[in-house]
């Protein structure tokens, strides 16, 4: 993985299920990781390795919400290409996520 997440990036993550009083289009992503036309929006994380949210895989149709492992993001590949961190990534609401959106992942 380039440009990994530092301790302090991660802490500010909430646990799982800590968010799981906000609707939907109301959590907040607090992290955004990439590569070719992968995207994974992250909204929380047990401090360990599993991270929760909202992944599109090169088709928005297919893009859901779900489980995510740390440790396979910073392994996965794409021929040469890894797994980024986005570190220009600004703190909003799902509603705010252009392309989660567009996924109808905000609803």
């Amino acid at each position: 993985m380039w440009a990994k997440p530092s301790k302090e990036e991660l802490e500010r993550v909430p646990k799982l299920y800590e968010q799981d009083g906000e609707g939907t289009a109301e959590k907040i992503v607090y992290m955004h990781f990439f590569v070719a036309n992968c995207d994974w929006y992250i909204t929380e994380y047990d401090r360990v390795d599993t991270f929760f949210g909202f992944a599109i895989l090169g088709d928005p149709e297919m893009a859901e919400w779900g489980y995510i492992s740390f440790m396979e993001l910073k392994n996965l590949k794409v021929s040469w290409l890894e797994v980024d961190t986005d570190k220009h990534w600004q703190v909003r609401k799902v509603k705010e996520v252009p392309k989660i959106v567009m996924a109808n992942g905000s609803w």
